[in-house]
Parts: C-alpha cells; structure tokens; sequence
C-alpha cells in the first residue's frame, strides 16, 4: 500500500468511527429523554372541602441587638439611605416575629401541583434584596429586577440547585430564573454589596408562607388530611407542628422562637 492509500484508509476509518459515536450518542440521549417520567397531572382539590391553616409566630424574650449596615463603599447605596440601616436578621415587633417561612413539610402524600405560571419578584432597592425571605414552587419563574442607580451581582449559593452568578446594571432588564429542586433557605447574595443577602425557599407545593411583621401567615385551599407544618427562620432553624385539617376547617398553628435559640445561632 502506497504511503497515499494508507493516508486515505486511514481517513476514511477515523470518519467511520465519528459517524458511529455519533449515532450512538444520538441514541443515548434519545433514550435518556424517552427515560424521563412524564409529567404527572396535577391532582384536583374540591374548594368546597379545602380547609386552611393559620397562626403568628412569637419570639420570646431578649431580642438580638441588630447589627448596624455601612454602605459607605458604594455613594450611591449611601445616598439613597436617610437614616442608620439595620441587618434584617432578626424583625421582631412588640414580640411577633417577622421573615419566618412556613410551609406544610409532609401529608400531601404523591399529590401534584401545577407550577404558576405567573413569576415571583425578586427586586434589588436600596440596596437591599427585596423581600428578604420568598417562596417559590420548583419551576416556576423568579423574577429578579434591579430598581437601584448601581450594579448589584446576584449569586445564590444552593446545596440541590445550580449555582450561578450574574451581574445587573442599574434598571436593567429583568432576570428570568428558575429552580427545579426543592432547597429551604437557599442563600443568595450580592458579590458587589456584601451586606446583601436574602433567602430563597423553593418547594414541591403551592401551601406556603412568610410571616409578616405582625408574625402572621396562612396556608390556604389545603385539602382534608394530617399535615406536618414546618416554620424555618434564617438563623433560629426549623419547628414542626402536626395539624389535622377536616373538611372546611380553619385551624390554628402558631410557633414561639426563643432568646436561647437566637444566642446560641449568632448574627450575621
């Protein structure tokens, strides 16, 4: 064989193995795609004997002193400031606790749900992640908008979930993201302000809630059965509660976070 035949046979083999690792990759992922579970129809609720749960989260005793913000290495977070800005760590008034996510953590058994297509907003003002705690269904569409006159840098920082970060110029276009395993206090953070912090909570239903100011929350349109209620604050950790909820029930859960618990989590 001529040194030119032996070139072409030898081309001509290397071509024939990239056309047979090619179908065979092609088959690969056509078979991990037909693998994939179809998505499961999301199980109907008669509203008729869809109950609710309610109640207020309490912190008792001491609270925590808030550590004091200094924005003083970006001007234009300073100036959009009009007094001291404190760390919302720890949003206690007249004793009721803010910023606690609660959600039911077990009893809806293979239900499923459907994802709102409708996003939740994640906004940057101030110079603060605004809310400092939120909660999404897996999947669906968290919208993170840039209201300030300064770059922010959005970087969350999952266990189950994928990383990224991304940076966003000053009334910018919106961010457009997704989490598709649950995760609870999922950290997300500002690179370019490191006072910047907030808490994503990503579940499989749609029984969530964050307590407001008055510690108040409710989970509402749940159907009959025996739920375990789960109340979860960024540094006091997670509290459970088993509720029964019968057909058109309204119940109570409320939740009390200590001083000791707060001493013994730090402050951030």
């Amino acid at each position: 064989m001529t040194r030119k035949q032996w070139i072409l046979a030898a081309t001509l083999t290397s071509l024939l193995a990239l056309g047979v690792a090619g179908c065979s990759k092609k088959e690969e992922t056509a078979s991990q795609e037909a693998a994939q579970p179809a998505k499961k129809a999301a199980t109907p609720i008669d509203p008729a004997t869809a109950g609710s749960i309610s109640g207020a989260i309490a912190f008792a005793g001491a609270v925590p002193k808030a550590n004091k913000i200094d924005m003083g290495q970006d001007p234009a977070c300073a100036a959009m400031q009009k007094g001291a800005v404190m760390a919302e760590t720890y949003v206690v008034d007249n004793g009721n606790l803010a910023n606690v996510f609660v959600y039911v953590k077990d009893g809806l058994g293979d239900r499923a749900f459907d994802v709102p297509a409708e996003p939740v907003t994640l906004d940057q003002s101030g110079c603060h992640y605004v809310p400092h705690v939120l909660g999404v269904m897996a999947g669906q569409t968290v919208r993170i908008l840039n209201s300030d006159n300064t770059t922010h840098n959005i970087h969350p920082t999952p266990q189950a979930n994928r990383e990224w970060n991304e940076s966003q110029a000053p009334k910018a276009a919106p961010l457009d993201k997704t989490f598709p395993r649950e995760e609870i206090m999922l950290p997300v953070k500002c690179n370019q302000h490191p006072w910047m912090k907030m808490y994503l909570n990503v579940v499989k239903n749609p029984f969530f809630a964050v307590s407001a100011k008055d510690g108040k929350f409710e989970l509402k349109g749940l159907p009959p059965g025996e739920y375990t209620i789960a109340a979860v604050h960024e540094k006091l950790g997670e509290q459970t509660m088993k509720v029964t909820v019968g057909a058109k029930e309204a119940k109570t859960a409320d939740f009390s976070f200590g001083e000791a618990a707060a001493g013994a989590g730090g402050q951030q």
